[in-house]
Parts: structure tokens; sequence; C-alpha cells
């Protein structure tokens, strides 16, 4: 394994770890419930931060495999999250009607709202592994 790929899977892990801190601390320091669609990346999320550990632990360029669907499905929902909250959508963002709603200021975090934040993340952590997928020496 060269330090290449266990640059790419560190760095994929550092990403999925701070989002994943990031996502606890909103929730849990600054109270911030989250909403249905916050929920399903949060699901996505947690389990990269965990196998993206191992994996860089380990030196195992194979990981792509199996984080990457992750990965990419967390992109899904978080860029579809991402277009309800801007408007591109016409549809309102319904999951966060019975509940808590992402369009109040708590979550922007740095003037970023967290979809946005979310989509890059996801964005970045499925770049990282399609590298890694297509060069994994």
């Amino acid at each position: 394994m060269t330090r290449n790929t266990w640059t790419i899977l560190f760095a994929a892990w550092t990403l999925a770890g701070i989002s994943t801190f990031g996502a606890l601390f909103v929730g849990e320091v600054m109270g911030q419930m989250p909403c249905v669609l916050c929920w399903y990346q949060r699901i996505a999320m947690f389990p990269l931060a965990l196998i993206l550990g191992v994996a860089a632990f380990r030196n195992d360029a194979s990981i792509w495999r199996y984080a990457l669907p992750v990965a990419l499905a967390g992109l899904a929902v978080a860029g579809y999250h991402s277009l309800m909250y801007a408007g591109v959508l016409t549809a309102p963002i319904e999951p966060c009607r019975a509940g808590p709603s992402c369009s109040g200021d708590g979550m922007v975090v740095l003037g970023v709202p967290l979809p946005f934040m979310a989509t890059a993340s996801f964005a970045a952590i499925s770049t990282l592994l399609a590298i890694l997928a297509k060069n994994p020496k």
C-alpha cells in the first residue's frame, strides 16, 4: 500500500469523523433536533466514521467497495435535502413539518445551512473513495 492510499483513507475518515462529531454537537450540545432527512444522513455518515477509521488503521484499500455505496446513498439524501432547502425543488421540506424544521436559524453553522454541509461532506468522501477505487495501489 502506498502512502497516497493511506492519505486518501485518512482524509475520508477525517471528513466522516468531523461530520459525525459536528452532527452530535449540533444535536446534543446546541439542542437542535434533526429532521427525518437529517436522520437518514446520520444513518449513512456515522458508520462511515467507523469503517473508514478501521480501514485507515488496517491499510485496507478495498474498503471503497463497502463505503462508497453508503457515501453515495448519503449524498443522494443530502443532495435532495439541499435542493429542498434551497427552494430548487418545489415541494416543501415535508419531513421537517411534523418535527424539527431545517429552515430555522438553528440549522445554520458559520453561515452555512447544515444540509449544504452534509452534501459537501458526502461528495468529498465519495470523491476520495472513487479515487481509491480507480487507483487502489
